[in-house]
């Protein structure tokens, strides 16, 4: 949202829902299920866009939907200014190369019935690349690029660990030279002593091959170390996008002062006078999303006007977006 920077991916006015129905052979269509409800952002070339919020608010369903994976029900997706929504069949699959995406469940993600080899070298058999020596030298390449040892080919994804897993997923997701990397919570699953590895991986990575990335995750203590800017989303809708550091000091919409106000701080005096904000109440279902602001069930500072109107999403000050009433 920026003309001073280049912009690798633009999202607009973004939605996917997902329809409920009713009825064993005439399926009646009775409401939606507003996974990602009018989202717009931003995501600029070489830089990491970090993006929190609970489960269920929308994370993944938004990467999925940018990747095309999921059909989206209304908005438009740019790349280098390609709008995706108008791509079909070849041209669908060649945009593809472009982007792709490291999945949050190093165990599911990969097939336990093929060998690494088969798995890093498919997207290049997928896309017809190289002839069967090169594909096997460019596997032994991308291996050895995230620290999984050549000797390792022939071996099966039950014969590693989950660092080990996540980092073949990596892999695969680097053979086509892409230029956007979603990373769908690709840590929650690890050990903490193994998150570090695989983060300082991703970094070393970006640093040495200009890719972008998207990093979806829970931890906002490593959103904050591995981003250049974050954006948080609650119920379908990012309610604050902005600097990292910027976001942490200096947090504007409720939801995001409350979910800074619980990431831990290391000095024990700050910790004691520190104000923690604690949110009642549940998160209301996306398929019955309340009227007005979508967070007004659970603020701490709602006005009338909060449950009437849905707040707009602006520039209160540069770089920094906020859909929220009560602040100008």
């Amino acid at each position: 949202m920026s003309a001073d920077k280049n912009s690798l991916v633009k999202v607009r006015n973004l939605k996917k829902y997902f329809p409920i129905t009713q009825g064993t052979i005439l399926q009646r269509h009775v409401g939606d299920i507003k996974a990602v409800d009018d989202v717009s952002f931003d995501i600029y070339q070489g830089e990491t866009l970090g993006l929190v919020g609970e489960t269920g608010c929308g994370k993944t369903t938004l990467g999925r939907t940018i990747l095309r994976l999921y059909k989206p029900t209304d908005g438009k997706i740019f790349f280098h200014e390609i709008d995706l929504m108008e791509l079909k069949g070849a041209d669908l699959r060649q945009a593809r190369r472009r982007m792709q995406m490291v999945f949050q469940d190093p165990y599911a993600s990969l097939n336990p019935r093929l060998t690494v080899s088969s798995i890093v070298s498919a997207p290049l058999v997928i896309h017809r690349i190289g002839d069967r020596r090169e594909r096997s030298e460019r596997v032994a390449e991308l291996l050895h690029m995230v620290g999984i040892h050549p000797n390792s080919l022939n071996r099966y994804p039950h014969e590693f660990s989950g660092g080990q897993r996540q980092r073949i997923g990596i892999a695969r997701a680097l053979a086509l030279n892409p230029e956007l990397i979603i990373c769908d919570e690709p840590i929650s699953s690890l050990d903490v002593s193994i998150q570090a590895q695989v983060v300082n991986l991703l970094e070393e990575l970006q640093e040495r091959l200009g890719i972008t990335y998207l990093f979806i995750a829970h931890d906002l203590s490593m959103v904050r170390h591995i981003s250049d800017r974050m954006g948080v989303m609650y119920l379908g809708k990012i309610v604050e996008l902005a600097d990292r550091n910027e976001m942490y000091l200096n947090p504007l919409h409720p939801y995001t002062q409350a979910l800074m106000s619980a990431v831990p701080v290391p000095d024990p005096d700050a910790s004691k006078t520190r104000q923690r904000i604690i949110l009642e109440g549940d998160i209301p279902s996306p398929a019955n999303p309340p009227k007005g602001c979508n967070f007004n069930t659970r603020c701490p500072v709602a006005v009338e006007r909060c449950f009437q109107d849905d707040p707009s999403f602006i520039e209160i000050n540069p770089g920094h977006w906020v859909a929220c009433h009560l602040v100008t």
